[in-house]
């Protein structure tokens, strides 16, 4: 097995060990995306006339037969091969002889790895967002089905004014469908071409078109100058992980309010069995584990988020190892957000309302009866206001 950057010396295990961490198995998931990227960038080498289109032909065969290989878990990446762009261009080499080495031509790994990342932040990103509006969408039945009932709004965590089912629901399901337009937003950093610029200073005496892999790979716009690339790093998966926080707090304020509307106290909710655990040691305890983690994961996107923002910052231009260290954040964050989107909408469906449990304050009128006074008589509001109040204190 020869690493990329190998030139014959001895390795200490250790260094292999401590430089490739969990990267190999990280990687795994940017696989199919690095293929693309790959056979993008072979594409426009043979348009340079930098590659015959003979070796073109089995170059993209090859990589397609290898990232089908990998989609059917044929093959992962091995802690010796560090990475996915290693172990691509190893299988490849051994496939197709020495052509495989001809792939690499004006890229480096900086820009390959960025690639790959990119058009797998665009393909979660798009994802993420489907799942929000998913969220709302539920958040919107929901409102159908219960929302005439009658809820007490809270301030400070009094009643304080009457509101409804549906005010309640809709509310969370207008933030979410923010979020998810949020979420979109972010495509402005992440949809750049990154290819081209190698290592961060370009491809010298090479002439390739940066253009052709943008459009191969539909990327909005060829990232200008080069020395831009490297310093943008994290800057995209930062906007996602922000965005992703963003969310995960709505759904998490969301689970927080029904876990309060469920206790015995409240009862202004019913959950369905099959979405409650049990206790190991009180028989009648049926337990909301999947609202309770809901609103705990929340704080793992927060702390994602602030791990990436750590990483970078203070770092000087140009490439550095510390970067690599983005997608453990970055790849944790996404997957959680993933498993929220994926279950709430289910157990949205199983709420139920309890009327019968739900009680008003009687002074939680008094802000209708201070208006209704300033509609009717003309009353400054604050002479309204205190007159209320002082009937109310009766």
């Amino acid at each position: 097995m020869t690493r990329l950057w190998d030139k014959g010396a001895p390795l200490d295990s250790r260094v292999l060990n401590f430089t490739a961490g969990e990267d190999y198995q990280l990687d795994d998931r940017l696989v199919p995306y690095d293929i693309e990227a790959s056979i993008a960038h072979a594409e426009m080498l043979a348009e340079k006339a930098l590659l015959s289109a003979e070796d073109l032909a089995v170059m993209r065969s090859a990589l397609t037969a290898i990232g089908a290989e990998h989609s059917q878990g044929q093959w992962h990446i091995s802690l010796e091969q560090e990475d996915c762009q290693t172990a691509i261009e190893n299988m490849l080499t051994a496939r197709i002889g020495a052509a495989g080495g001809r792939l690499h031509a004006g890229r480096s790994r900086n820009d390959q790895v960025l690639a790959a990342l990119r058009l797998y932040m665009r393909e979660v990103t798009h994802e993420l967002a489907n799942q929000a509006e998913g969220v709302a969408a539920a958040l919107e039945a929901l409102s159908k089905r219960d929302g005439a009932i009658v809820l007490p709004g809270y301030t400070h965590m009094q009643q304080a004014m009457p509101s409804t089912v549906a005010l309640w629901a809709e509310g969370f399901a207008a933030e979410i469908r923010d979020d998810a337009a949020g979420l979109r937003q972010t495509l402005r950093r992440i949809s750049r071409n990154p290819l081209g610029s190698a290592a961060g200073y370009g491809t010298p005496n090479l002439d390739i078109d940066r253009e052709s892999t943008r459009r191969k790979l539909n990327f909005d716009a060829t990232q200008e100058p080069v020395t831009a690339v490297q310093l943008s790093r994290g800057k995209a998966e930062a906007e996602l992980l922000f965005e992703i926080t963003l969310l995960l707090q709505d759904t998490g304020r969301l689970a927080a309010d029904l876990l309060l509307f469920y206790t015995s106290e409240f009862g202004f909710v019913s959950l369905p069995q099959s979405f409650t655990t049990g206790s190991s040691i009180m028989p009648q305890k049926r337990n909301p584990d999947v609202l309770e983690l809901i609103r705990g994961r929340s704080s793992l996107a927060q702390a994602a988020l602030t791990e990436v923002l750590g990483i970078t910052q203070k770092l000087n231009s140009g490439y550095h190892r510390d970067l690599q260290l983005i997608k453990a954040p970055l790849f944790r964050a996404i997957d959680c957000a993933r498993q929220v989107l994926d279950i709430l909408p289910s157990a949205l469906q199983g709420i139920r309302f309890r009327p019968d449990n739900i009680r008003l304050d009687p002074g939680i009128h008094a802000a209708a009866a201070a208006n209704a006074l300033v509609a009717r008589t003309g009353m400054p509001f604050r002479e309204a206001y205190i007159k209320i109040a002082a009937e109310e204190h009766k």
